[in-house]
């Protein structure tokens, strides 16, 4: 299945997050301990992401990377710094991480990206660690179709766990991008992992449902690497059909914010947020849709499944 139609999707949604948009939630019928927990709460604020937190951090220990993209020059779309600031105080022993970039960016080198860094404020209050700044490591790929290993940045070594914290946006070429997006492209190193991930052999930026597959392998290295050791978090909020990798040349946000997704199922939270964008009136969803199919962005969570990542079946728990 290299392409899902919107109706064939929702079909097959396990709980109508459209009723998210109104404030009346559905009795979960006929649920199993097979169902994964997508726990989720409409406070976007530190209070909210560490509420959720709370609920998914049993297996985060010893040294912590929280994986966040910190964004471009004055990107206007990012996560709040003061949320990040508040959460990291709370969660010991847990450190930023980032990875330099393959495109057009001060972001390609570590002296461009540490700039970014203070001009975009996370230097007043924690230091980033750039993971590809010595260099990067291959890690390993089970089962992989098109790629056997993919480079990361070499820190990400150094830690114990991951808490994937995501902004959950569109994306130019992914069409979306949810915590799978957020591992992928944002472990690999600048120089050679995204390379390996963009890539088909002939052109670097080739897209459709053969890159998202390269993406979810890229993915399954990191969740392989990390096994039980790593949780998710998407915050739906100031969702522009654009990945902030644009910065200030971001499409205008258009979707109304939606809250906080939690999980320690990659594919059960990204599954979970594109329901809650399908199940919104077609004309407020029409634009996110468009840039979602027309880029086979739903082949990211079919080939999870195939690539046994987690369960597109899930219970939506509200705190």
């Amino acid at each position: 299945m290299n392409r899902l139609s919107r109706r064939d999707f929702v079909k097959g949604t396990v709980l109508t997050a459209g009723a998210l948009a109104t404030g009346v939630f559905p009795t979960l019928a006929n649920a199993t301990a097979e169902k994964s927990k997508v726990y989720f709460t409409k406070d976007l604020s530190a209070a909210g992401l560490l509420k959720l937190y709370g609920m998914i951090n049993q297996d985060i220990t010893g040294k912590i990377a929280v994986k966040l993209h910190t964004g471009e020059p004055d990107g206007p779309n990012i996560l709040p710094r003061e949320w990040i600031k508040t959460f990291l105080g709370e969660v010991p022993n847990s450190t930023v991480v980032e990875c330099n970039v393959l495109y057009s960016s001060p972001r390609q080198t570590t002296e461009g990206h540490r700039k970014t860094l203070e001009n975009n404020g996370w230097t007043a209050f924690t230091n980033v660690d750039i993971m590809d700044e010595d260099g990067d490591v291959p890690l390993p790929i089970p089962h992989g179709k098109w790629l056997k290993e993919v480079a990361v940045g070499k820190h990400l070594l150094g830690y114990d766990s991951m808490v994937v914290l995501t902004h959950f946006k569109g994306h130019t070429m992914g069409g979306f991008g949810g915590s799978l997006k957020n591992i992928s492209i944002g472990c690999a190193s600048g120089k050679l992992g995204k390379k390996q991930i963009h890539s088909d052999g002939k052109e670097t930026w080739a897209g459709g449902p053969l890159f998202m597959e390269r993406m979810v392998e890229g993915g399954k290295a990191i969740t392989n690497h990390f096994g039980k050791h790593i949780t998710y978090i998407n915050v739906l909020r100031n969702m522009s059909v654009s990945c902030d990798c644009e910065g200030i040349k971001a499409e205008p946000v258009r979707l109304p914010n939606l809250g906080i997704l939690a999980s320690t199922d990659i594919l059960a939270i990204d599954k979970a947020s594109i329901d809650m964008i399908y199940a919104l009136p077609s004309d407020v969803r029409a634009h996110m849709v468009e840039r979602i199919e027309s880029r086979s962005g739903l082949r990211q969570l079919s080939y999870m499944k195939e690539m046994a990542m987690g369960s597109d079946h899930y219970e939506l728990i509200t705190l």
